[in-house]
């Protein structure tokens, strides 16, 4: 008689969950304990379950999964009230969320029986209820439907390539693209007040928001909410007014750099409605994101000229907001964590292996018609928009090309790492793991010899990889 996952699997998780609890003195402590906890997730073998008692045993394992991120998010406080917030322990704390997540999502697309979507499908409203699709924290799990207040952060990833690259693009292996702010009119209406890509800062209806088409989203509670609502408040009160006939629309700002606020990029909105709200004693991030230095031509190429900034997966380990609840979209996990993996590896071939974007003339012309596209008819913007979404005026011509080459060069990547995964599912009847997906890249890496789509390796090392082939 086989094992059944609930005698082994979920007590084994209840026992790293255990140790997420466990007091620790030293950072060397809670390194390691998180070091743990990384190792057992990451190191797990699904093929040792039988399929059909693992699948009746997801939603245990998922809710176990979801439990423990949150035990870790409740003791980010204490800790950094300790001292033990050192860089390291950042990392290791990213590192074990970022599995535990990937981990659950597998479960959840085992418990979905790996159904897939596209952009055909029916879009899932974001903390709907849908088979396991929203866990709510125990502290904030009151039996009806999720409340949203004035001053809520939501965290949220989409499901482009660029999406990802913005989730991989510091010095931490983030699961998150966008980040914006809640508010609640007098009139009880709810609105995300944000600052997009294509169109800068905006607002529209959360509802409309939650419809659209992305993976997951987290919401993040401020403790005081007083701050919270006054932060929402004035930060909707300008962006209200800067988009109104005869203001000054406020544009999105690529330089990534945190000063002023003539421009800005979604989490510098974030930053600044808390700023204002309470007198300058909120600054968010309280841990940054690091941009490498080795992978400075990429930097320049897509506008970012700052060395440390607040990306969107910050909000992941802030202190000061608690985790009320995630969602995500079974039907899209398993892309969004192939488009992780992939990302991980280009920045990787390009740090390591001195990798760089190459444009050849056809990308030149649809970057140069990209620019003037914004000057065109929406039937000619629309042309562009097939790879990223609407172009605004003051998008270097250099990022609209290095954004259309990142496309190309990953969603062959992309559709190879969905064939194998298919193959293992059929086979196996679970998803590859990221390890295999690291080799599938690899393995993809070296039959290139030095050249994937648009990114290429140094002229030396194409010379050695061709005199090895």
């Amino acid at each position: 008689m086989s094992r059944a996952p609930q005698s082994d699997y979920v007590r084994e998780r209840k026992t790293l969950r255990a140790l997420a609890l466990a007091p620790v003195a030293s950072t060397d402590e809670l390194v390691g304990n998180l070091a743990r906890i990384y190792t057992d997730v990451h190191e797990r073998d699904l093929g040792r379950y039988p399929s059909a008692e693992f699948q009746h045993a997801a939603p245990e394992i998922m809710t176990e999964m979801f439990l423990m991120r949150a035990a870790l998010h409740d003791r980010i406080g204490e800790w950094q009230a300790q001292g033990l917030m050192s860089r390291e322990a950042q990392h290791a704390l990213r590192d074990t969320l970022r599995v535990l997540r990937y981990a659950s999502d597998m479960m959840g697309e085992v418990h979905a029986q790996f159904a897939s979507g596209d952009d055909s499908d029916p879009v899932q409203r974001a903390f709907s209820e849908v088979s396991y699709n929203t866990f709510v924290h125990p502290r904030f799990d009151t039996g009806t439907n999720l409340d949203f207040r004035s001053g809520d952060v939501l965290l949220v990833r989409g499901t482009k390539h660029n999406s990802a690259a913005i989730a991989r693009i510091g010095d931490v292996d983030s699961q998150f693209s966008h980040v914006a702010i809640v508010h609640v009119d007098e009139n009880g209406r709810s609105h995300l007040v944000e600052s997009l890509i294509e169109s800068g800062a905006g607002i529209q209806p959360l509802q409309a928001a939650l419809a659209h088409r992305m993976a997951r989203a987290v919401l993040f509670r401020h403790r005081d909410p007083e701050v919270a609502a006054r932060a929402s408040r004035l930060i909707y009160e300008h962006v209200r007014r800067a988009n109104e006939t005869g203001g000054r629309p406020i544009l999105y700002d690529f330089t990534m750099k945190l000063a002023g606020a003539e421009r800005m990029f979604c989490s510098k909105l974030v930053r600044i409605a808390y700023l204002d709200a309470s007198d300058g004693k909120v600054k968010l991030p309280a841990f940054t994101t690091r941009f490498n230095a080795t992978n400075r031509d990429f930097y320049r190429r897509i506008g970012v000229k700052a060395e440390e900034s607040f990306a969107p997966g910050d909000v992941e380990i802030e202190p000061a907001f608690d985790l009320v609840a995630e969602w995500q979209d079974y039907r899209y996990t398993a892309q969004v964590r192939h488009q992780d993996l992939i990302m991980t590896k280009l920045f990787e071939w390009m740090e390591m292996h001195g990798y760089r974007f190459e444009e050849d003339f056809g990308v030149r012309l649809i970057a140069l018609i990209g620019r003037f596209s914004t000057r065109l008819s929406r039937t000619a913007q629309d042309l562009v928009a097939s790879l990223f979404a609407r172009i605004p005026p003051h998008m270097p011509r250099r990022t609209i090309a290095t954004i259309v080459m990142l496309h190309k060069t990953a969603q062959p990547l992309l559709e190879d790492l969905q064939h194998q995964e298919r193959l293992k599912i059929a086979t196996e009847g679970r998803p590859l793991h990221p390890r295999e997906v690291f080799d599938h890249l690899e393995q993809a890496r070296r039959r290139g010899l030095g050249r994937l789509g648009y990114l290429v390796a140094p002229r030396k090392s194409r010379r050695a990889a061709a005199k090895r082939a």
